[in-house]
C-alpha cells in the first residue's frame, strides 16, 4: 500500500509579531527617527495629492498614504551602499531611502529640518511635477524616481519590471566583494508576474543578496488578491524557491524594522536572497485622492479598520506612552512638516495670472527647455575618444584567413583577459565548448566567476544584465541564443534597458552588449530564425551592430564593449563557418561608430545591405553582370549611427537605391530606412527606392517553404534587373 510522506520546505517561513516588550526595548532614537521620516513622507504625499487635485501634476499621482510603515521600517537599517528600486507606487520607497542617505541617524521630528532634507523634498516634488530641477529633469515624474548617489536606483512603472534589475545590482554588490544588499519593492500584482518569479529562481540559485519586499495592500487597482491567487499569503512563494521568507504587519514600522534586521543578517553573511511580505493598505484609490470605497470595490468599514492601525498613530502612541515625546511635540512636528512643504511649493509655484484667489501655476522658469527633449537618448561617444581605430585599409597588423566564429570567441577572450569588468551570461555559455556555436569557447575555463550559465529565463537574466550595466562597476555581455527570444525579454530590452538613460535624465551610462543570432536558412522554423534589426531600429536608446566579416566582428565588438550605450550585436548562423580576413594576434582595434564599408564601387545603383545578406548581394551583382552596383555594408544600423555621409555620396553618384535584407517585410529594417532616404535625398533619386525582403510569413521548417520565405541572391538579382539603366550609360 502506498505511503504519504510529509515534505517540509528547506528554508524557514515565519511571521514576526512584536509585543509591548519590543516597543519598550526599542531605542528612543530609533522610534523618533522613524516617526520623523513617517511624518515627512506622509506630509509630502498629501501635498502631492493637493497639487494633483489642482491639475499641477501631469500624469498619475499614485500615493502611498497608509503604506509608509513598510518603507520606513525596511529602509531604516540600510546604508547608502545598499540599493533599492521600487514600483510605480514608489514615493515612500524612494523617500525612505534618500532621507536615510542625507540623515543616516534619522530625522528628529522636534528639530528644524536640515538643508539636505529640504533639498531632497524639493527635487522630489520637482521631479513629480515634471520640472527641470527634478532628479531626472522632469523626465521620470512620479513613477520613475532615481538618485543613484543615495542608493535609489529607480522606481518603475512596469509591474514587476524593476525586479530583475535589482538582481543585477545585487550581483554587482557581491562580485565587488562588498556586503551591500539590494532591496526590490513590489506589490501583490507583481508577485504573479513572470519576470518576478524568474528572478526568485535566479537570485536563489546564485545566492544573491537581494531582498524581495512585497507590499501586500490587497488590491491590484480594484481586484482583491484573494480573487487571483489560491494562496493570498504571498510570502508562501519564497520557500518554493528556497528563499527564507517572513510575513509581517506592514502597518507596524517597528515590526518591519526588526524583520529587516533579521533578513539583513542572512544576506550580509552570504546566505542569499530573502523575501518579506508586509501587509499594508493604501488609503486612496489606485490614482488620485478618492478612497477605494468611492469606486465600490471595498467598503468604508474595511477602510476605517485599516486607518485605525495607521503607522503614525501606532508609533506616536508608543512614544507618548513611554514619555519620549508628548502629543504637543508630535503635533508641532506635523505642523512643521506641513509648513516645510508649503515653503517648498512656493519655490515651484506662483499665483495664476488672472486666476481666482488661491489658483496657482508652475513657475515658467521651472520647466525644462523643450530643446532637451531628445538629449541623452544615447550618449555622445566620448568614451571612444582614445580608442585605437583601424579599418581594413588602415590596419597594420598581420592578417590571416579565419573562421567568423573564431573571431567571435577570439575577441571576447582578449577583452575578458584585459578587462576584468566584463561578465558574460546566457544559456549554456559555460558548457558545450563555448555554447551552442562555440562563441564563448575557452572563456569559462579562464574566467569561471565571470562566465555565468543562466536558467532558461530570458526576462530575468536580461534584466539582471541591465541592472549590472546601470550599476556601472561591470560590463555585462548578455547572449540570447536566438533573436526570437528577445521578445520573451522585450520588457527588459525596450522598456528598461533601452529607455533607462533618457528616462532618468540622460547622463547615466548603460554599458550592456547583447549578442544574438539570426538563423534564417537553418531549418529552425518560425520561432528561431528572425532578424530583429527592423524592430530595434525603431526602439530608442539602442545601437545596432551587424558584422559580416571576421575582421569587422573584432573591431565592432571592441567598439561595442567600449560604448556607454546598450549595443545589440547581431550574428548570423550562415556566417559562423564562413572564412574571411581576420587579425592574427591584434584583437585590440576598434571600427569607428557610424562608418559603413563600401564592398564594391559602382555607378548604376546603390545597394544597402548588412549581415549575411552582404555576401548574397555581391553574388547577385556578379551573376547579373550588366548592372554596375555600388554595394554598401552598413555595419551600424541604428538611426544615430548610420553612415549618412557614405550613403549620401553614393546616392548622389548613382541616383538609385536598392535595400536588400533577408527578413520578412512586416518587420523590415529597410522600410524605415527607405522612408528616411527619400526624405534626405529625394532630389537625387531618379527612380523609386527598390527593396528586397523576405515574404510576409516567418520562415518555416520545410526547406522549400523556408527558402520561399527569405531573400537571398536570386531575389537581389531579380531586383537589380528591375532598376533602369543610366541615361548616360
Amino acid at each position: 500500500m502506498s505511503e504519504h510522506r510529509r515534505l517540509d520546505q528547506a528554508v524557514p517561513w515565519t511571521e514576526l509579531v512584536v509585543t509591548d516588550a519590543d516597543w519598550d526595548a526599542a531605542d528612543p532614537q530609533l522610534l523618533t527617527g522613524m516617526l520623523g521620516q513617517l511624518i515627512v513622507i506622509r506630509t509630502f504625499e498629501e501635498y502631492v495629492l493637493e497639487l494633483a487635485n489642482a491639475g499641477l501634476v501631469h500624469g498619475p499621482a499614485h500615493s502611498s498614504i497608509g503604506q509608509e510603515g513598510g518603507a520606513v521600517g525596511s529602509a531604516y537599517s540600510l546604508t547608502t551602499e545598499d540599493t533599492v528600486n521600487g514600483s510605480h507606487r514608489g514615493h515612500h520607497q524612494f523617500l525612505a531611502k534618500v532621507l536615510g542617505h542625507v540623515e543616516p541617524k534619522g530625522i528628529d521630528p522636534t528639530r528644524p529640518y536640515s538643508d539636505e532634507v529640504r533639498a531632497v523634498l524639493l527635487r522630489s516634488l520637482a521631479e513629480i511635477c515634471g520640472l527641470d530641477r527634478g532628479f531626472s529633469h522632469g523626465r521620470g515624474g512620479s513613477m520613475h524616481l532615481q538618485w543613484k548617489e543615495a542608493g535609489a536606483i529607480g522606481t518603475n512603472a512596469i509591474v514587476g519590471g524593476g525586479v530583475p534589475l535589482a538582481a543585477g545590482s545585487a550581483w554587482a554588490h557581491r562580485h565587488a566583494g562588498t556586503d551591500a544588499v539590494a532591496v526590490t519593492y513590489f506589490g501583490d500584482g507583481a508577485i504573479n508576474i513572470g519576470s518576478t518569479l524568474e528572478t526568485f529562481n535566479l537570485a536563489a540559485a546564485w545566492k544573491l543578496p537581494l531582498c524581495f519586499f512585497v507590499e501586500n495592500n490587497l488590491y491590484a487597482v480594484s481586484t482583491n488578491v484573494a480573487e487571483v491567487t489560491a494562496e493570498p499569503r504571498l510570502s508562501a512563494r519564497g520557500p518554493g524557491f528556497g528563499i527564507p521568507s517572513w510575513k509581517v504587519d506592514g502597518m507596524n514600522p517597528l515590526a518591519v524594522h526588526l524583520t529587516m534586521q533579521e533578513a539583513l543578517v542572512h544576506m550580509r553573511a552570504g546566505g542569499g536572497p530573502t523575501l518579506i511580505e508586509a501587509d499594508v493598505y493604501r488609503y486612496f484609490h489606485q490614482n488620485g485622492s478618492f478612497p477605494g470605497s468611492a469606486f465600490r470595490y471595498r467598503g468604508k468599514e474595511e477602510e476605517a479598520e485599516w486607518r485605525a492601525r495607521d503607522p503614525i498613530l501606532q508609533l506616536r502612541g508608543h512614544l507618548e506612552r513611554r514619555g519620549i515625546l508628548d502629543a504637543a511635540e508630535i503635533d508641532a512636528a506635523i505642523v512643521q512638516a506641513t509648513d516645510l512643504l508649503e515653503d517648498i511649493g512656493s519655490e515651484l509655484l506662483e499665483p495664476l495670472p488672472g486666476g481666482k484667489p488661491g489658483e496657482r501655476r508652475i513657475r515658467p522658469s521651472e520647466w525644462p527647455d523643450p530643446a532637451f527633449v531628445d538629449v541623452g537618448v544615447r550618449g555622445d561617444l566620448s568614451e571612444l575618444a582614445d580608442a585605437r581605430v583601424a579599418d581594413r585599409d588602415t590596419f597594420t597588423g598581420a592578417i590571416t584567413e579565419m573562421k567568423f566564429i573564431d573571431a567571435v570567441s577570439g575577441v571576447m577572450g582578449r577583452r575578458m583577459a584585459t578587462d576584468d569588468r566584463i561578465v558574460v551570461m546566457g544559456e549554456d555559455v559555460h558548457h558545450l565548448n563555448g555554447g551552442t556555436n562555440g562563441a564563448t569557447r575557452g572563456l569559462a575555463e579562464a574566467h569561471p566567476e565571470r562566465v555565468l550559465g543562466t536558467p532558461i529565463s530570458e526576462n530575468a537574466f536580461t534584466g539582471l544584465g541591465g541592472g549590472i550595466a546601470l550599476d556601472g562597476r561591470f560590463r555585462p555581455v548578455v547572449e540570447l541564443m536566438y533573436a526570437d527570444f528577445m521578445w520573451v525579454a522585450a520588457d527588459q530590452l525596450f522598456n528598461q534597458i533601452g529607455k533607462a538613460r533618457h528616462m532618468f535624465g540622460g547622463a547615466d551610462a548603460v554599458p550592456l552588449v547583447l549578442r544574438s543570432k539570426v538563423a534564417m536558412g537553418t531549418g529552425y522554423g518560425s520561432q528561431h530564425s528572425g532578424d530583429p534589426a527592423g524592430i530595434f531600429a525603431t526602439a530608442p536608446g539602442w545601437r545596432i551592430v551587424a558584422p559580416s566579416t571576421p575582421f569587422d566582428y573584432v573591431g565592432l565588438m571592441n567598439s561595442a564593449l567600449r560604448c556607454a550605450d546598450p549595443v545589440v550585436v547581431l550574428e548570423h548562423v550562415d556566417l559562423y563557418t564562413s572564412v574571411g580576413d581576420g587579425p592574427v594576434d591584434d584583437f585590440d582595434y576598434c571600427l569607428p561608430v557610424g562608418r559603413a564599408a563600401v564592398r564594391r564601387e559602382g555607378r548604376d545603383v546603390t545597394v544597402l545591405t548588412y549581415l549575411a545578406m552582404t555576401a548574397y548581394v555581391l553574388d547577385a551583382v556578379r551573376s547579373v553582370g550588366t548592372v554596375d552596383a555600388e554595394v554598401i555594408d552598413l555595419r551600424w544600423l541604428d538611426r544615430a549611427s548610420l553612415d549618412w555621409e557614405t550613403i549620401g555620396a553614393s546616392i548622389r553618384k548613382t541616383n538609385r537605391v536598392l535595400i536588400a535584407e533577408q527578413g520578412p517585410r512586416g518587420t523590415s529594417y529597410g522600410g524605415w530606412l527607405a522612408d528616411e532616404i527619400q526624405r534626405r535625398f529625394f532630389d537625387w533619386l531618379d527612380h523609386p527606392i527598390e527593396r528586397v525582403t523576405g515574404g510576409e510569413a516567418s520562415p518555416s521548417i520545410s526547406k522549400v517553404l523556408e527558402r520561399a520565405a527569405i531573400a537571398q541572391a536570386d531575389e537581389v538579382a531579380a531586383a537589380l534587373q528591375r532598376v533602369p539603366g543610366r541615361a548616360d550609360g
